[in-house]
């Protein structure tokens, strides 16, 4: 009996599961980092108050509070339960594994955020009443606890992409304090300072009630945390020496789309660095609203651009070197080889009408196991049309070396018969679904996949290994 743990496939039909789960988590990564950074700034304005160093300082903190922090921090309370929940239906395996070695990493997180909340809600009710002292005290609490949930989960993600000495050790603060640990966490506070600066420019600009001086006045002292962003090219350097060397190479040619999508991210960033030094800080500029609603989107562009290549540098893994995107780990794919992936799943196919034959069910029970959680058949990411140009024989060979010609996807884990019959079912997808349909099972056929599946092996491809020639995604 093999050791794979099946789950129930949710199909989401033409939608990309990955997309799903990268959609929600680039909305909740940037409006929660905008909460963290949101309560750092109110700090600081209430700071200024109670220096007498900013007039409106306290009038901006108590009227924007709502639309700063507490909108955003509930959206991205919500957001995130969401992409947790449409990640448990998608990869519940990765979840798992993520549960077992970090629950109480995570208890401690979500004691953040409990406290998060309560004190943001207490300074939303209480926060006109109550002294200067006390709201002081109130933002820190807030703002603490909310660095702190970043922190805490912050050691988790990191850990997906570079698990550092657990691979070897198992040890929970091995894991979380792993080797991209520290600059992916100052990154992320320098990202959260200057959206939640970005933010407040764009709410000055749009609530009326404060005169251009006063509106330029404040304008000027939410822009400073902007400043911090002089420290994002070192930070980002410090970040790309921590991951491996061939997700560095994802980044620098080894996939067009992260390449190009990591070049866009770094440009839009340049810009807003740029700007907000050399126009807003330097020489003091008036920013409108549209240029704040521009600048803020932008950053909005980078952030998922940024996140976009995160996720996309671990292919093909979920946690590094552990767990493939398919939720199988190296050891399981040596025993799907051995055994098949169909054989042992105790869930059936539910199909919308019956395939011509047993071998073309078989060839989608493996396209649901192997594939579903990343393409679908004729939607986001088709296999259908990624193979369109692919002869019967091509799909047999490149999906039997997978790794080695796609180096983002994992390798084949099933036996020679399984890769056939999925073979099949792509080719009788091609051919329009036809009522009838031939069995293939030729010795030769299968004797020459089992050859191309051994010379393949069982371990993941790397950008080096690929062959002269082929697509760079």
């Amino acid at each position: 009996m093999s050791s794979f743990p099946y789950y129930p496939v949710n199909d989401l039909g033409p939608l990309m599961k990955g997309m799903v789960i990268g959609g929600l988590g680039i909305f909740h990564v940037f409006v929660a980092q905008m909460a963290i950074g949101g309560g750092m700034l109110m700090c600081y304005l209430q700071w200024l108050h109670q220096k007498g160093k900013c007039a409106n300082a306290r009038r901006f903190v108590d009227d924007y509070f709502r639309v700063l922090v507490l909108v955003s921090f509930v959206a991205g309370a919500v957001t995130g339960v969401g992409m947790w929940f449409t990640t448990i239906q998608i990869s519940p395996r990765t979840i798992g594994v993520m549960i077992r070695e970090f629950h109480w990493i995570w208890a401690i997180e979500w004691t953040f955020f409990s406290l998060e909340v309560v004190s943001g809600y207490l300074f939303y009710r209480y926060g006109k009443q109550l002294s200067d002292r006390l709201r002081l005290r109130l933002l820190v609490l807030y703002s603490t606890a909310a660095w702190f949930s970043l922190f805490w989960i912050n050691g988790i993600l990191a850990w997906q992409l570079t698990p550092g000495s657990w691979l070897e050790t198992h040890s929970v603060w091995g894991g979380f304090f792993n080797p991209s640990f520290w600059p992916s966490l100052f990154f992320r506070t320098v990202c959260a300072l200057a959206e939640a600066s970005l933010a407040a420019c764009v709410l000055i600009n749009a609530v009326h009630g404060f005169t251009r001086d006063e509106q330029a006045e404040l304008i000027g002292v939410c822009a400073r945390p902007l400043g911090a962003m002089v420290l994002m090219p070192l930070l980002g350097l410090w970040y790309f020496s921590t991951i491996p060397a061939d997700s560095r190479g994802w980044m620098t040619g080894g996939s067009v789309a992260m390449t190009m999508f990591l070049a866009l991210s770094v440009a839009m960033s340049t810009f807003i660095g740029a700007y907000a030094v050399f126009a807003m800080l330097r020489q003091r500029l008036y920013v409108n609203g549209a240029t704040a609603t521009l600048l803020l989107t932008l950053a909005f562009l980078a952030s998922a651009g940024g996140e976009f290549v995160r996720e996309g540098v671990r292919k093909p893994f979920t946690i590094r070197e552990y767990l493939y995107s398919n939720s199988l780990t190296p050891d399981d794919v040596a025993e799907m080889r051995r055994v098949g992936c169909t054989t042992n799943d105790p869930y059936p196919l539910r199909l919308t009408q019956p395939l011509p034959n047993p071998q073309l069910e078989m060839g989608a029970h493996a396209f649901r196991v192997q594939c579903s959680v990343c393409h679908t058949l004729q939607g986001a990411n088709a296999v259908v049309e990624l193979t369109a140009t692919w002869s019967l024989d091509q799909k047999r060979l490149n999906i039997a070396q997978l790794q080695r010609t796609k180096p983002f996807m994992p390798p084949f884990a099933g036996t020679a018969e399984e890769l056939e019959a999925l073979a099949q079912y792509v080719t009788w997808i091609h051919a329009g679904r036809p009522s009838e349909w031939a069995e293939s099972r030729q010795p030769e056929v299968i004797r020459q996949i089992q050859q191309w599946l051994d010379v393949a092996g069982t371990g993941a491809g790397t950008v080096a290994s690929r062959p002269a020639g082929s697509p760079a995604h």
